[in-house]
């Protein structure tokens, strides 16, 4: 059994004229953090693999939930490629992760979390907003096999707030 655990990025700001991959969380943002993380809490009892684009906002919210949930330094890893909104990337990026772990908390953007969480789960979400969080069951055994799962727990700040 494996599960991935998708995290759409925080919202962003917009308030400085920065690149696209500098863009920090706005206040909002880490409000909404907040909210996913101690809903989130309660469903966590396991350990957990955390991949995160290292575009600012994504990092910067990765590293909230890595706090909140204490996650050590050694179970957390920046990976440049998932800087990216296209799933078919995202895709490529899991079929290479180790089989050794069980959950994968990954951290990125749409539109392609959007589409995987469509594609893998078996719950249509329109959407997947800033700081949505979608968790994914698969009956497999290596991340090579990732086709399709069912959803368990999805996250949306607004139902929270």
């Amino acid at each position: 059994m494996k599960r991935i655990i998708f995290v759409r990025h925080g919202k962003s700001s917009w308030d400085s004229p920065v690149e696209d991959r500098q863009r920090p969380l706005s206040s909002r943002g880490y409000k909404d953090a907040e909210h996913v993380i101690s809903a989130f809490k309660s469903h966590k009892d396991f350990p957990v693999e955390v991949f995160t684009s290292d575009a600012k906002r994504a990092l910067t919210t990765a590293e909230l939930f890595k706090k909140e949930l204490n996650i050590t330094d050694n179970h957390f890893h920046i990976k440049p490629e998932l800087y990216t909104f296209n799933a078919n990337d995202v895709l490529e990026f899991i079929s290479k992760i180790s089989d050794e772990f069980e959950t994968i908390m990954l951290f990125g953007h749409n539109p392609a979390y959007t589409e995987l969480v469509n594609t893998l789960g078996n719950i249509p979400i329109q959407n997947l907003p800033t700081t949505g969080l979608v968790s994914i069951l698969f009956e497999i055994d290596s991340w090579k096999q990732v086709q399709s799962g069912q959803t368990n727990l999805y996250l949306f700040p607004k139902h929270l707030r």
